[in-house]
């Protein structure tokens, strides 16, 4: 319950009398619900899981200590009156998760019932908490990251001229979840040639050819968390060009991963990596940020870019991932998750970086 109490200090201090979860990756981590339909109403007292008949069973064994409270209607006909039996007057709600049309429903539910509810929209309460990975979550998460590592190495061997991007993508889909994971935390990205430069493409009926760069960033997800990496690979001799932005985007990574350090900035550890790709004349087409949290979601606090507000501290896994995208021609990017542990990055994917295959 150590979870429970940390974010109830952070409903005191935004003065609040209670908040509503919703966000499903926040519900699982406060709670252990794994079904799909529910809310958590959390008070400096009480600890309420409502979800309907399909889960109620299923909220008993997997939330003990919560209350399950079960619903029949939508959220607008019983909450407020939930929210007035536990004594509560301003209550948070998760801005990044609840719909304008619930808001809305919710609050004239609220007028008409003539009770004196305030609704504050909140961000990052649990997410905050979130960031900082317990023991047991490290271990999942590197569980996730070898199983995905190893699926790679596999996977190499399997791609060949010829073959599909769609068909190479979903040959890696089937290794990872014979190996053992869960859904896959993302759609599998394999792009060749040109579409490498698309930093979030989608496989393709492409044939991909010899003498052309494979992008793949692949995950795995284990008890419910993800890893997630990249490399780019090089069917054939690869060409002096494709060598030296490879290099450059390795440097790039290398120097972020050997400076980063607890209590650093996540934008000056963004600033790390992109000053090498600036240097060398591409910053143009590194335009993305250097990387994300990553564990019950594959994209989660702390973002690691040039604006982020974020501060890296001991326990955040994130990755390290700077790119080059060449429109119309080639993409690079490498993508390692790291952890920090006594100050420094330590790398949890393990994948080589040969390019060549």
């Amino acid at each position: 319950m150590q979870r429970l109490e940390k974010l109830r200090t952070s409903i005191a201090e935004q003065g609040l009398d209670a908040v509503l979860v919703s966000q499903p990756e926040n519900i699982r981590y406060l709670s252990g619900f794994t079904g799909s339909s529910g809310w958590l109403l959390i008070s400096p007292t009480k600890a309420i899981l409502a979800t309907d008949f399909r889960y109620t069973e299923q909220a008993k064994r997997e939330s003990t200590g919560f209350e399950i409270f079960q619903i029949k209607q939508d959220l607008h006909s019983w909450l407020p009156g939930l929210v007035a039996d536990l004594g509560c007057h301003k209550l948070g709600f998760e801005a990044n998760s609840v719909s304008y049309e619930t808001y809305r429903k919710l609050t004239e539910a609220i007028q008409a019932k003539q009770i004196h509810i305030e609704l504050a929209a909140t961000t990052g309460l649990v997410e905050r908490i979130r960031s900082v990975k317990e023991p047991e979550e490290l271990k999942s998460i590197m569980h996730a990251a070898e199983l995905a590592d190893a699926a790679f190495e596999k996977a190499k061997t399997i791609i060949r001229p010829g073959m599909t991007e769609k068909e190479a993508a979903w040959q890696i889909e089937k290794l990872l979840r014979e190996a053992g994971s869960e859904e896959l935390p993302f759609e599998i990205i394999l792009a060749s040639g040109a579409n490498a430069a698309l930093p979030h493409a989608r496989s393709t009926d492409k044939a991909i050819q010899l003498g052309e760069p494979v992008l793949i960033d692949m995950g795995a997800r284990i008890n419910g968390y993800c890893s997630d990496f990249t490399r780019t690979l090089f069917l054939g001799a690869a060409d002096k060009s494709f060598r030296e932005i490879y290099n450059i985007v390795l440097k790039a990574q290398c120097t972020a991963i050997e400076r980063i350090e607890a209590g650093m900035a996540a934008s000056q550890a963004d600033r790390l990596a992109r000053s090498v790709i600036e240097e060398a004349g591409y910053g143009g087409a590194f335009g993305h940020g250097l990387g994300h949290g990553v564990g019950l979601a594959v994209h989660e606090l702390p973002t690691l870019n040039a604006t982020s507000s974020d501060l890296l501290v001991e326990g955040m896994v994130f990755t390290v991932e700077p790119g080059i995208y060449l429109a119309g021609q080639a993409g690079v990017r490498i993508e390692d998750m790291v952890v920090l542990e006594n100050g420094r990055a330590r790398v949890l994917t393990k994948a080589k970086k040969d390019p060549v295959l």
